[in-house]
């Protein structure tokens, strides 16, 4: 495992704390120390709109959580304890409880959710605001300077 020292960058940078963080936090989390219960999708359905797919088979509305806190969302299930009477024979199907979370960049808010065929479905949007976006500068002609120059020169005469 390689271990990297962020001191430097925090010392000769100001304002990037969230992306020495970010990535401390990739550097960290491993592959293997990762969770993979439950599988889920990232997919990206327009420019500035994603989608989270996690399988959530076994577990209702009322089971899920999804909620939104600190620049993170947090997807969690607790399934109610009612398989205390039943006696599997086999038991295939995951319904442990769980808490994922994905770290959202800047100006990604959640726009819904939805659960359907076993699937939960997060829509979410990048909104750049517009004090960040590109804009075009009109150029001005000289030939207003000019004329402001011979107004001023008649004046004087």
């Amino acid at each position: 495992m390689r271990h990297f020292d962020f001191a430097p960058l925090y010392r000769a940078t100001v304002g990037f704390d969230q992306l020495a963080d970010m990535m401390d936090r990739v550097l960290s989390n491993e592959t293997g120390g990762q969770p993979s219960y439950p599988p889920y999708n990232i997919e990206k359905t327009d420019e500035n709109a994603y989608r989270i797919s996690i399988a959530v088979a076994g577990f209702s509305d009322a089971d899920l959580s999804v909620e939104v806190k600190e620049q993170a969302l947090v997807v969690a299930a607790r399934k109610a304890e009612d398989d205390a009477a039943r006696n599997y024979l086999h038991r295939g199907i995951a319904t442990r409880a769980f808490e994922r979370r994905f770290h959202l960049a800047d100006h990604v808010r959640v726009v819904g959710a939805s659960h359907e065929d076993g699937m939960l479905h997060i829509d979410l949007a990048r909104e750049i605001p517009e004090a960040l976006k590109p804009r075009r500068i009109a150029i001005a002609k000289p030939q207003a300077a000019v004329e402001k120059d011979v107004v001023d020169a008649k004046a004087v005469n």
